[in-house]
């Protein structure tokens, strides 16, 4: 086998551990992601999955990686191209919402999920985590902010309620489709959304 060729299966393979690690921590949370049970799911050793990250923690950040790739795909991508202020901000949280519906992840919205199990404690995947989450509503804030300036939205609106509205929709929205399988959650956030704006 040539060193090339060793390379590219190697970035496979750590790809499908990270694939498959974030669809369980998803459902089961980072804590319930093990290489015992990577290494099961994968057909694979232990060895073979601690080659590729060392430790547990090296593998939960490597998760969390992952999960903001899939998350920047599905709803900031998505929104590309709209024009800045307003209308990009209606495209984003159309995106997200869009994203939830979908559900991509069996246990619905990763860092909803992650939040929960990681708030109370302290460490580096808690702070990958909480920093994932500030860049997100960071560029909704500018969002937001531009919006304003254009007036598109009022002078005076409170920018940080707004997003504060914004986020908590978003995280009722996850809960009722996780929880609770309700199927109208997606149109009931769309409607609470248009009131805001």
């Amino acid at each position: 086998m040539s060193p090339r060729k060793s390379v590219a299966e190697s970035r496979l393979t750590r790809q499908r551990i990270l694939d498959t690690g974030l669809v369980i921590a998803s459902a089961e949370g980072l804590e319930g992601l093990t290489i015992g049970r990577l290494a099961a799911e994968l057909g694979m050793s232990k060895a073979g999955v601690i080659g590729h990250f060392g430790t547990k923690e090296s593998l939960q950040l490597a998760v969390v990686d992952t999960a903001v790739e899939l998350f920047v795909r599905e709803v900031p991508e998505r929104a590309r191209g709209v024009a800045r202020g307003l209308p990009y901000l209606r495209a984003a949280c159309e995106a997200w919402i869009s994203y939830l519906e979908r559900e991509p992840l069996p246990g619905g919205c990763f860092f909803t999920a992650a939040a929960a199990e990681f708030d109370g404690r302290e460490g580096p995947v808690r702070d990958a985590i909480a920093r994932a989450d500030e860049t997100w509503r960071r560029e909704l804030r500018v969002t937001i902010w531009r919006a304003v300036s254009l007036a598109e939205l009022p002078p005076d609106t409170d920018i940080d309620q707004l997003l504060y509205e914004i986020v908590a929709i978003m995280l009722a929205l996850n809960h009722f489709l996780q929880l609770h399988r309700d199927r109208e959650a997606p149109k009931r956030a769309r409607r609470a959304l248009e009131r805001l704006f």
